[in-house]
C-alpha cells in the first residue's frame, strides 16, 4: 500500500482527489495549514493522517520525516509560485505531481528535467484539465492531420461547481493582465477575460449547453500548443462561469487593470468572494468543455471538435482525473524519470473508463471546412492566378504574412479626417504584418503597420467580394488571371443602407507576382477631396 502526501488536500480539488486515491486503496497524508480542518477530513476517509504543512511552511520537514511514495500538490493558486516543492522532492529522490494550471509554472517545470533524470524520479506539473487533459484531446484530433491552423479551447464550470478562494485567486491574478498568445504565426498580446465570446458546447446529437460566455484564460496550452502541432496553429483558450452577470462583472473590471490604474485584482479577493457566495443558489449542475481543430487532412480542410458535458455537478471531478491516472502509474514505476508538463502524458483513451462512472458525456464529430472566400467567389478563375497571389487568399482559420508596406496620405483637411476615421496608418514606410483569421466563410484581416493597425472584414455576396469597416461596406467585384487579381469599386452602403456611387469612393486595388513576392497597391480617392490614403507593398506568405 503506497503512502501519497497531498498537499492542500481537504481544500476543494484536493478532497476530490484524496477520496480517490484512498478508493484506490492508497493511504493518503491529508497537508494543510489547519490542523483542525485536516483532521476533521482525515475522519471521513479510511487511512488517512491529517498534517500541518503547506508548500511555504514546513513541507521540506515533512516529506523527511514521513518519506511518502508519492508527493501531489493540489493547493493552488500556482500563478508567482516557485519550484520549492519539486525540488525538494528531487533532492529527497521521491516522485512529485500536481495540479497547477499557471503558465509558467507548468512550462518552467523543464528547467528541473535534468536533475530529475539524475535522481531517477519523475516530477509532472499539470495534471489537470490544462494541459493533461487538453493535451491528451488535442493529440486524438490531430491524429493523421498534415497541418493544424487554429486551435480554439473552452471551459464553462457550473456556477454551483466554481470557484473557491485558490481558483479565484488564480482567475484575478491574470483578468485586465496581458497574455501571450500564438496567433497570424507571430506572437501576439490578448488579454485577461477580455474577448468575450458566447460558446455553444453541443454534442452530435444536439444536446448539451448553449450560449455560455466565456474569456481568455493564461494556460500553459498557451506555449505548448503551438510547438507541439505541425503547422505551428494559433492557440486560444477561454474560460466562463455559468452566469453570465459574472462574466460581464469580472469583464468590466478587467479593464482598470488593463489600463494600469491597478495593478491585478487579487487583492479584490476577499471582496467578491462573498458576493460569488450569494449567487450560489443561482445556476444550475452542468459544465462543459471543447477541444476544437482546425486544419487540413487527407487534402480536406476541416474541423474537429471534442466536446463534453458534465452533469449532476460533477463537473469538479474532471480537473483531478488526470492526477489520479498518472498517480497510479507513477507508484507502479510507468513514468519515466524527468521533470516535464503533463500535457504528453496521458491519452483521451485512459479517461475513458473515469468519465464513465461520472454524469459525463463526450463525443468527437468532424466538419468539412468552405473553401476559401476569394476561391469561392472566383471559381475556376482563382487557379489561374500567380502562385504568391493564390497563397495570399488561401485563408484557412488563421494565417499571417509580413514584409514591408509604405503608406501615402492625403494632405487635404477632409482627407486627414477621413483617412483618421478610417483608422489608417500615418505616411512612410514600416514594416508590415498581415494576420487573417477565417469563421463561417467570413475573413478578417488585420493589417499592422509599424504598430498602427486597421481591421476589415471580408464576405461574399452575390458573386462579389464586401469588405466592411465598422458601418461601412464596400462591394468589389474581382477581375483576375494569370497577371494578378484587381479589385473594382461596385457600390456601398452604411448601416446597411445603399449610398449613391457618384458620392462613394474611388478605390483602386491590385496584387501581382513580381520578384518571387506577392505584391499589391491600393488607393482611395473621394469626390471633391481627391487621395485621402494609399498603401502599397510586399508580403511572404509564413
Amino acid at each position: 500500500m503506497s503512502r501519497i502526501l497531498l498537499i492542500g488536500g481537504y481544500g476543494g480539488f484536493g478532497a476530490r482527489l484524496a477520496r480517490r486515491l484512498a478508493g484506490r486503496g492508497h493511504r493518503v497524508i491529508v497537508a494543510g495549514r489547519s490542523m483542525e480542518r485536516a483532521a476533521a477530513f482525515s475522519a471521513t476517509l479510511p487511512g488517512a493522517e491529517p498534517l500541518v504543512a503547506d508548500r511555504t511552511n514546513g513541507i521540506g520537514l515533512a516529506m523527511a520525516r514521513e518519506r511518502p511514495d508519492l508527493v501531489i500538490d493540489a493547493a493552488g493558486p500556482f500563478q508567482g509560485s516557485g519550484h520549492t516543492v519539486p525540488e525538494a522532492c528531487i533532492a529527497m529522490r521521491i516522485p512529485y505531481l500536481d495540479l497547477a494550471d499557471a503558465r509558467d509554472f507548468v512550462c518552467g517545470i523543464g528547467a528541473l528535467d535534468k536533475d530529475a533524470r539524475r535522481a531517477g524520479v519523475p516530477v509532472i506539473s499539470g495534471a489537470s484539465s490544462v494541459p493533461a487533459l487538453s493535451g491528451a484531446v488535442v493529440r486524438e484530433l490531430a491524429a493523421g492531420m498534415a497541418r493544424v491552423d487554429r486551435v480554439e479551447m473552452a471551459i464553462s464550470a457550473s456556477n454551483r461547481a466554481s470557484a473557491g478562494p485558490s481558483v479565484a485567486a488564480a482567475i484575478l491574478s491574470y483578468v485586465g493582465r496581458p497574455v501571450k498568445l500564438w496567433r497570424g504565426r507571430r506572437w501576439a498580446t490578448g488579454w485577461g477575460w477580455q474577448e468575450m465570446r458566447r460558446q455553444d458546447f453541443l454534442l452530435p446529437d444536439g444536446t448539451g449547453l448553449r450560449g455560455r460566455l466565456t474569456g481568455i484564460a493564461d494556460v500553459p496550452d498557451h506555449a505548448i500548443l503551438p510547438e507541439a502541432l505541425p503547422g505551428r496553429p494559433a492557440v486560444t483558450f477561454r474560460a466562463g462561469t455559468e452566469l453570465g452577470f459574472q462574466m460581464r462583472t469580472l469583464w468590466l473590471a478587467s479593464w482598470p487593470v488593463r489600463w494600469g490604474w491597478i495593478a491585478s485584482l487579487t487583492k479584490l479577493r476577499g471582496l467578491l468572494m462573498p458576493l460569488y457566495r450569494a449567487t450560489l443558489r443561482f445556476g444550475g449542475d452542468r459544465s462543459a468543455m471543447h477541444v476544437t481543430l482546425s486544419g487540413e487532412a487527407e487534402g480536406r480542410a476541416v474541423e474537429r471538435r471534442w466536446t463534453l458535458v458534465a452533469s449532476n455537478g460533477d463537473g469538479p471531478e474532471i480537473p483531478v482525473l488526470a492526477a489520479e491516472l498518472l498517480a497510479e502509474a507513477m507508484l507502479a514505476g510507468r513514468v519515466a524519470p524527468g521533470a516535464r508538463h503533463a500535457g504528453d502524458e496521458l491519452t483521451l483513451e485512459a479517461f475513458a473508463p473515469l468519465f464513465a462512472a461520472l454524469a459525463i458525456r463526450h463525443a468527437t464529430a468532424e466538419r468539412a471546412l468552405p473553401a476559401p472566400l476569394y476561391a469561392r467567389i472566383l471559381g475556376d478563375r482563382f487557379a489561374a492566378l500567380p502562385p504568391l497571389v493564390r497563397a495570399m487568399h488561401q485563408v484557412s482559420s488563421d494565417h499571417g504574412a509580413r514584409g514591408e508596406g509604405t503608406v501615402r496620405r492625403g494632405t487635404s483637411p477632409a482627407a486627414r479626417m477621413l483617412a483618421a476615421m478610417m483608422g489608417m496608418p500615418p505616411a512612410g514606410t514600416v514594416p508590415l504584418h498581415v494576420h487573417f483569421t477565417e469563421a463561417d466563410g467570413r475573413e478578417r484581416w488585420t493589417r499592422d503597420f509599424g504598430g498602427h493597425r486597421f481591421t476589415s472584414e471580408l464576405s461574399a455576396r452575390r458573386g462579389r467580394a464586401i469588405e466592411r469597416f465598422g458601418p461601412l461596406r464596400f462591394a468589389f467585384d474581382l477581375p483576375a488571371d494569370a497577371d494578378g487579381l484587381r479589385m473594382e469599386f461596385a457600390g456601398w452602403s452604411a448601416f446597411g443602407l445603399p449610398l449613391p456611387r457618384w458620392a462613394g469612393p474611388r478605390i483602386t486595388a491590385r496584387e501581382w507576382q513580381e520578384d518571387g513576392r506577392f505584391r499589391f497597391e491600393v488607393t482611395v480617392r473621394m469626390p471633391l477631396i481627391g487621395e485621402v490614403v494609399g498603401y502599397s507593398g510586399w508580403l511572404e506568405v509564413d
